[in-house]
């Protein structure tokens, strides 16, 4: 029998909530755009409008909850409920704007602000109204940490059914709280990300590039989205120094924010240098820079430093799934092109605004394969999977294989979507790879110089789906379309 297993009322209050902050935020860049007297405040203001409507009618459908634990199944659907919410109300500036010819256009690049994915439909960025530049930055800035995680710091209704929440939403922390409750590791993990965002805005406002550019890249890359306010990226500033600060804080971005509390808030070097996570991570962006310098140096007129400084920038891109560009890999050999692609399924840490599978998992996984060819060796044996010096419980093993296994029905069944809609088999593939795994650009049609718009109406819905599906590991998105979810 299938019966009612969330609480509307409850579910009506937080989204409610969730809105109405979401309301408040598009009023920043309407502010901007009312104080420099830019074109964009009427479909920024009427943006916040209409979610502040609607986020009022929700309020007042609903009710704040009782101070009791969310079950797990609440906690999914509210979060899958926030981050459609989120990305549905958030594309309406874009739609008004008069800048994304349809709706389809309009909650694609919403969804891929939020999930800090970073591709676009607009075949001239360069065009855009300032302030709507600073709302697909600003996207990607409450997206990278996470608009739940952004809820639990500033949102007093959530109370202690927040930790429900912060593990439906937030994987990377769950297993480690920083702080006895959830609402104090939250607001722990936002300041370290504050103080980071303005670090960087003011390195790159040292380097030459304008405040307002500063402060969208800052956005940008913080939050591993990769909306640049250059139609060229990266690569139209054409400044070694602006590379290496990106590099530097893409990379940064990358390694979990469990770890940033360590260094920078417990002072424990030590403790980072050891993660066995931390160590994988470097050693692949190495492992990667390395193999397609090589790749390129055996073309003719090298000059060294440009050469590794364009390896390096877009394997800290692709790994971090920031999706900044100041090349055109698109262009590169092959062996070049496929090294990018393994990195794409990587992606950074467990706990960073990253995406992809991460790192620990990939690592997990190896130790896995190596477990089983054991045990084909001696089948009598007993072997144990360990990781950072624990041994991972079988559960845990199970998890990850069905997750992986989730991850490649997600993209085969999306590339068949795509594909059907008339696009050729390695833009497809490569467009859901980007998407799923918050990277951006991709290979084929959707390389670095390319874009999305060109897609049918199925392809970026299908790809819209695959963003947030991608953003919340699969599970929590999934779980919604199975049977049993709706079983008591």
């Amino acid at each position: 029998m299938v019966t009612l297993v969330v609480d509307p009322r409850n579910v009506s209050w937080i989204l409610g909530s969730f809105l109405a902050a979401l309301a408040g935020t598009m009023l920043i860049p309407g502010g901007y755009a009312l104080v420099t007297a830019q074109s964009g405040l009427s479909a920024l203001l009427s943006g916040a409008l209409m979610t502040a409507i609607a986020a009022a009618l929700l309020l007042f459908a609903g009710r704040r909850r009782e101070q009791r634990e969310l079950r797990p199944r609440e906690a999914i659907f509210i979060v899958v409920m926030i981050w459609l919410g989120v990305c549905g109300f958030g594309a309406i500036p874009f739609l008004l704007s008069g800048y994304y010819p349809s709706f389809s256009d309009a909650v694609f690049e919403a969804t891929s602000g939020f999930t800090t994915t970073g591709a676009t439909v607009l075949a001239d960025v360069d065009g855009l109204p300032r302030p709507l530049h600073l709302w697909r930055s600003l996207s990607h800035w409450l997206g990278g940490m996470g608009i739940v995680l952004l809820g639990l710091a500033v949102l007093p209704l959530v109370g202690q059914g927040g930790s429900g929440l912060y593990r439906a939403e937030f994987s990377g922390a769950a297993g480690e709280r920083l702080r006895p409750r959830v609402v104090e590791t939250a607001r722990a993990l936002w300041r370290i990300y504050v103080i980071l965002t303005a670090i960087l805005f003011l390195c790159l406002w040292a380097a030459g590039m304008g405040a307002f550019e500063a402060l969208c890249h800052a956005f940008s890359t913080l939050g591993t989205g990769g909306f640049s306010t250059r139609t060229e990226s990266i690569g139209a500033y054409a400044d070694p120094l602006i590379d290496y600060i990106l590099i530097l804080f893409m990379l940064l971005a990358g390694i979990s924010f469990v770890q940033h509390f360590r260094l920078w808030v417990e002072r424990n070097p030590r403790a980072v240098a050891q993660d066995y996570e931390v160590r994988g991570y470097l050693v692949l962006v190495l492992g990667a820079t390395a193999a397609i310098t090589l790749v390129l140096a055996t073309q003719p007129g090298i000059s060294w430093e440009p050469l590794v400084r364009s390896a390096l920038f877009q394997v800290a891109s692709i790994i971090s799934t920031t999706g900044f560009v100041t090349t055109d890999y698109g262009i590169w050999p092959p062996v070049a092109q496929l090294i990018l692609l393994v990195i794409m399924f990587v992606g950074g840490c467990t706990g960073s605004t990253a995406g992809g599978l991460k790192v620990a998992r990939a690592v997990l996984l190896v130790r896995v394969v190596e477990r089983q060819f054991h045990r084909i060796m001696e089948p009598q044996g007993v072997f144990r999977i360990r990781a950072g010096g624990a041994v991972v419980a079988e559960p845990t093993v199970t998890g990850l294989l069905n997750l992986v296994f989730l991850a490649w029905l997600v993209l085969l069944v999306a590339s068949l979507i795509v594909t059907a809609s008339g696009v050729d088999v390695l833009t497809a593939v490569s467009a859901v790879v980007a998407c799923q795994f918050n990277i951006g650009p991709g290979l084929g049609g959707v390389g670095p110089t390319e874009h999305y718009g060109d897609f049918s109406a199925v392809a970026k819905w299908t790809l819209s789906f695959c963003m947030i599906a991608g953003r919340l590991e699969f599970y929590t998105l999934l779980a919604l379309l199975s049977r049993a979810f709706w079983r008591r």
